[in-house]
């Protein structure tokens, strides 16, 4: 077996291999199709072949992995050449190829097309969203600057909003940047609405996507940033490495004879999977349930910020156990589950039904029973957390033990250790 290593740039490759523990530089070919699908035929089938992540990685691979035996790409944090004192695309590749060989890469997980999909059409509706923020935050500075009221109306690019926004008596400069936003915020409008539709269809057809839906306060954009970041959640044998691999676990000091010190969340992985969590928590926490409960009990103790991040990492722990289980969520309000999916359905292209009575809005009485059940998990969980700390242990088994520890026994007694973040 030889061990190749690509440093990959957007026009060329810089090639290297080691052979019976020898490493040599084997010079440069050509980023194109052609180019890699001849150099890939001069491998042997029995080769190991690594690369970096990049933005064109993974097609790369896909021609490589036909005539090799294994093809790793991995991620550049983990392989330590962007600190290296002297750093060229030379040294890259034979480092990267003695790191191979010696059986110390790890490689990323390699996502199906069915994922990629999905991840490119989020980062697309996320920088398009960016763009409509920027154009609307224009005509907000406008209104500013030249010291005008609050618009009456709630949303100002709405109709009423747009109504009032004409009547505003501005200089020309000013009108002409106004005007310019407001065609911006349409086309954008149209843009995001055309790649939601995409969004929505899959999901119409991806059953971990509408069970995770089932939990108040998840949309289809949040379920489906989940599962465009995770994947197979096979792959976590528990939640604690799901927790781990969104970045939501707490940071872990310890040196010498001092205990262990446990800091804010390690921040590793996708950043856009964390923040979908916590803005689901927003509308999640202000649903009744034992997520709200475990939301009020953090804040009583470390703040709002605090426990808005804790019941992200609580709502992760709870996907996890929803797809490895492949249950729907048990205290789901199933009145506000066929909303949501009625909207997705909507989002999709279906048609619309006409003269229909509440349609959206289901039979009050119904919708306040689920709440009411809702409110009765709530209470039995805060009824469990008071009783564990009455006896003095932890809210979590196993995280904290029932004699408090030396230097801080005023502090253990009647709360828990540590929060089940």
């Amino acid at each position: 077996m030889r061990a190749v290593a690509l440093d990959v740039h957007r026009d060329f490759c810089e090639v290297a291999l080691v052979e019976e523990g020898d490493v040599r530089s084997s010079g440069r070919i050509e980023t194109k199709p052609e180019a890699l699908e001849l150099f890939a035929q001069s491998l042997d089938p029995r080769d190991w072949v690594a690369l970096e992540v990049t933005g064109n990685a993974w097609a790369i691979a896909g021609i490589l992995e036909r005539h090799v035996a294994r093809v790793i790409v991995v991620s550049p944090n983990d392989t330590g050449i962007r600190q290296a004192r002297a750093k060229t695309d030379r040294l890259d590749a034979r480092t990267l190829a003695k790191l191979l060989w010696a059986g110390e890469l790890d490689g990323v997980w390699t996502p199906d097309e069915r994922i990629r999909t999905m991840r490119r059409r989020l980062s697309r509706r996320a920088q398009l969203v960016r763009a409509r923020s920027r154009a609307k935050n224009e005509i907000h500075a406008v209104l500013m600057r030249c010291l005008k009221d609050r618009a009456p109306a709630s949303d100002l690019f709405g109709v009423k909003g747009r109504a009032w926004l004409s009547e505003q008596q501005l200089p020309l400069c000013e009108r002409e940047t106004v005007d310019a936003g407001l065609r911006q915020v349409d086309f954008l409008n149209g843009e995001v609405a055309a790649v939601e539709q995409l969004i929505a269809a899959d999901a119409l057809s991806w059953p971990d996507v509408k069970r995770l839906m089932t939990v108040p306060g998840v949309n289809v954009i949040v379920a489906a940033t989940f599962m465009a970041a995770v994947g197979d959640i096979r792959r976590f044998g528990d939640r604690r490495k799901l927790t781990a691999y969104l970045g939501l676990d707490p940071k872990v000091r310890q040196s010498g004879d001092a205990p262990a010190t446990h800091g804010h969340i390690s921040r590793q992985g996708s950043s856009s999977a964390r923040h979908a969590l916590v803005e689901a928590c927003w509308s999640t926490v202000r649903q009744p349930g034992p997520i709200a409960a475990f939301y009020a009990r953090i804040r009583a103790r470390r703040g709002h910020s605090i426990a808005i991040v804790a019941a992200a990492r609580k709502l992760a722990c709870l996907f996890w156990c929803l797809l490895t289980r492949g249950e729907d969520y048990a205290f789901a309000q199933p009145s506000l589950t066929k909303k949501k999916m009625r909207r997705l359905e909507l989002a999709a292209g279906a048609p619309k039904f006409q003269g229909g009575r509440d349609v959206w809005s289901t039979n009050k009485a119904m919708r306040q029973a689920e709440r009411e059940l809702a409110l009765q998990a709530q209470r039995a969980y805060e009824r469990t957390v008071k009783d564990w700390q009455q006896r003095g242990a932890s809210a979590t088994p196993g995280h904290a033990s029932q004699t408090p520890s030396s230097g801080k026994a005023a502090r253990q007694t009647s709360k828990p250790q540590r929060s089940a973040l």
